[in-house]
């Protein structure tokens, strides 16, 4: 695997996404970790679902990585390495709120969500640590752009356990956020939604994408 194509990379995708993943997913998890009678909070239905969504995250990655064996010629990899650099570019100005192309992603990926969003409401409100596993596990379909630019990244690894190992590292990545929304929503939402920070971690996103794309051999 290429150092653009590493687990602490992918981990910071994750975590520098986080201010998207309030918007996407904040308020199901915020549901979620308030589950309990009386409205008390559970960090472990929250930790559930959480563990739900990032092994459906490794599962995307481990379909799409398995289609390596299409992509061995060199000419191929080094179109699709270029195409995930411009995706995290794209990510990097979607986060920042500078351009919303990915959007268009989001609603193909609607499609499928249709199908699976009935199932994740039959689940709410979830009661226990089961219920919140199954939910994660739906919810982790959700059309997300950031998801989806990321999984187009981790597919470029051309390896169907490194593109899962990948996503589950973005997932775990996204992980604080999550937990912490869960459990302080008012608080993160005041924070995430800052201006500023979105325009930072969209900006260091951008770099991380120029840094994937192989321009010494675009050059070749």
């Amino acid at each position: 695997m290429t150092e653009a194509l590493a687990l602490p990379t992918a981990f910071f995708l994750g975590l520098l996404g986080g201010t998207h993943c309030l918007g996407m997913c904040g308020g199901i998890a915020a549901t979620v970790a308030m589950g309990n009678p009386g409205g008390k909070q559970n960090p472990w239905l929250l930790l559930g679902y959480n563990s739900g969504r990032i092994f459906s995250y490794a599962i995307a990655g481990a379909l799409l990585g398995s289609l390596s064996w299409l992509i061995e010629n060199p000419v191929i990899q080094l179109a699709l390495r270029t195409f995930a650099g411009l995706m995290l570019v794209l990510m990097g100005l979607y986060i920042a709120q500078w351009w919303q192309l990915l959007t268009r992603l989001e609603q193909a990926g609607g499609i499928l969500w249709k199908q699976i969003s009935p199932l994740a409401s039959r689940l709410l409100p979830v009661r226990n640590l089961k219920q919140a596993l199954l939910l994660g596990m739906l919810w982790g379909w959700l059309p997300c752009g950031l998801v989806y630019s990321t999984l187009i990244w981790a597919s470029a690894a051309s390896d169907w356990s490194k593109s899962a190992a990948l996503m589950a590292a973005f997932g775990l990545g996204t992980l604080p956020a999550m937990l912490l929304t869960g459990m302080l929503a008012a608080q993160m939402k005041q924070l995430l939604q800052k201006r500023m920070t979105k325009h930072i971690s969209g900006s260091l996103i951008i770099l991380m994408g120029l840094y994937t794309i192989p321009w010494q051999g675009l050059a070749a």
